[in-house]
């Protein structure tokens, strides 16, 4: 079996050498790294203008270009949240947290050179996994119905609401509303239009690039709108500044490990996205770390962990999509469009029957974050220096980028002005002390937790006690339970230290 798997690999990495494929996998890397890069830009736009192309190239290539977009504006989108706080792409709206706060403590070399360490390990496990493991995570893949879905997505939901600083009540009512926000739009059991206060233009839900960039783009300008100096301490940055120090490495390492387990498992499960797996692969780094207090202010694990779980959750996603039919996200249903103009069926036949797409899409995965690794390192000082532009040129340059994406996914003004408005929303929270990242997360995952409950009580013809009877459900729900008494325990057991630490009120009281 494994020799069979050698000879795959092999063949699949001659296919993507071939000069036609190599062009076309570094044009793709190349274009997704530098939109990726690009506030207001991301790979769901790069694909969209792409595809068309697509339709009279030869299936291997076409793949091939559309796959490296994908990945590579994965690497270009850390480096926007990491120097602007701009979250090109969803999943990047967790390293924004980190990330950005090292760049303004003058860390923002480090930041990137943690990135690009996490990147490619993660990447690199990721095509090992499903080049060796595949069969056994389709057959796993095959297990999740509705119930189970629910049940994972119910725990990252919980886990989520933890990420937020300061008060547990803000960020549970921020994870609430982006659950109410998620609701807008035309209800897919019913047909019914809800919450769309009689504007057609919603009832295609909110949309997700207009409400990303908003909260973390938009918001971050109006909130550094009287800033007059640049970020200190990056004006020098050289190559060495991107090599991490070695205790800096030991601090991420394991986060880097942990992250890439998270993206392999939720790799491994139709329907879920990439934005599921970096939150939860964030919230499980502040859950194990000795001083959660350092997260969101500038914490190397806040950037290794969500890095590696992206990652390595884009290759993974690759084998429900290719080999069930069932995409994780919105980018994953364009690749999966693109497979059936081509005249292909995605389904476990897709191995055998396309045996040359497969195996060379594998092997390009290699290549391209190769490419990627090497294109980077020089261009990295062109991405650092956009710091040394002043605030009053830099920002409102990010906001034309930002309304030209918007703009430019599906050709609507409305949705501009969509960005406009939670940008200003997300700069009023934020100034109240309200964390806004929950709001990203309860958006993402409420409409799939409600379409797959509603799916689970049909089966089960309203019986709750299906979760029960389910043990990958019950486990899931367990686990989201014990989640959340934990956090009672560790709320009151702070109170309780608060009012040990403070006896001076007791004191005062006694003398009077």
């Amino acid at each position: 079996m494994l020799a069979y798997t050698l000879a795959d690999l092999l063949r699949g990495f001659s296919i993507a050498l071939e000069p036609h494929n190599l062009t076309w996998c570094f044009f793709g890397v190349l274009i997704g790294n530098l939109i990726g890069v690009l506030p207001g830009m991301g790979a769901l736009s790069a694909i969209s203008m792409l595809l068309p192309i697509t339709y009279t190239m030869h299936p291997v290539p076409a793949i091939l270009m559309l796959a490296g977009i994908f990945y590579g504006s994965q690497y270009g989108g850390a480096i926007g949240a990491i120097l602007l706080n701009l979250p090109c792409h969803p999943p990047h709206a967790v390293t924004c947290l980190d990330g950005y706060p090292m760049t303004r403590a003058g860390k923002g070399g480090t930041a990137l050179g943690i990135t690009m360490m996490a990147s490619f390990f993660a990447a690199s496990f990721g095509i090992l996994v499903m080049v060796f493991a595949s069969p056994i995570l389709v057959s796993m893949a095959f297990t999740f119905g509705p119930a189970e879905l629910f049940s994972v997505m119910l725990l990252g939901l919980i886990a989520g609401g933890t990420l937020s600083r300061g008060s547990a009540v803000k960020g549970v009512a921020m994870t609430a509303l982006g659950l109410l926000i998620g609701t807008v739009g035309t209800d897919v059991n019913s047909g019914v239009m809800r919450f769309t206060f009689g504007l057609p233009e919603l009832s295609d839900r909110v949309e997700l690039v207009a409400l990303a960039l908003g909260l973390f783009g938009v918001a971050d300008f109006l909130g550094n709108v009287n800033r007059l100096k640049t970020v200190h301490g990056m004006s020098n940055l050289s190559m060495r500044d991107m090599r991490p120090k070695l205790s800096e490495f030991r601090e991420a390492f394991f986060p880097m490990l942990r992250g890439t387990a998270v993206g392999i498992l939720f790799g491994a499960m139709p329907g879920t996205g990439p934005t599921i797996t970096t939150f939860v692969a964030y919230a499980l780094e502040r859950k194990l770390s000795r001083r959660p207090d350092r997260f969101g202010t500038g914490a190397i694990a806040g950037v290794a962990a969500p890095e590696a779980a992206s990652h390595s959750k884009t290759q993974i996603d690759f084998i429900p999509t290719m080999s069930l039919g069932i995409p994780g996200d919105a980018v994953m249903a364009l690749l999966l469009g693109a497979l059936l103009i081509q005249g292909i069926q995605p389904g476990p036949q897709l191995i055998t029957e396309h045996a040359d797409i497969f195996w060379g899409l594998v092997g390009s995965f290699w290549i391209g974050n190769v490419l990627l690794l090497l294109l980077n390192i020089p261009l990295i000082g062109i991405w650092v220096r956009l710091l040394r532009v002043p605030y009053r040129l830099m920002y409102p340059s990010a906001l034309l980028f930002i309304a030209v994406g918007v703009y430019s996914t599906n050709n609507a003004l409305f949705e501009v002005g969509e960005t406009l408005f939670f940008g200003i929303a997300g700069a009023i929270l934020i100034a109240l002390r309200f964390p806004v990242a929950p709001i990203l997360l309860g958006y993402v995952l409420g409409p799939m937790m409600e379409e797959n409950f509603r799916r689970t009580l049909l089966m089960s013809r309203g019986d709750l006690a299906i979760f029960l009877e389910r043990p990958v459900a019950c486990g899931f729900i367990f686990v989201s339970l014990l989640l959340v008494a934990l956090q009672i325990y560790f709320a009151i057991r702070s109170e309780a230290a608060a009012r040990r630490r403070s006896p001076t009120k007791e004191l005062s009281h006694d003398t009077q």
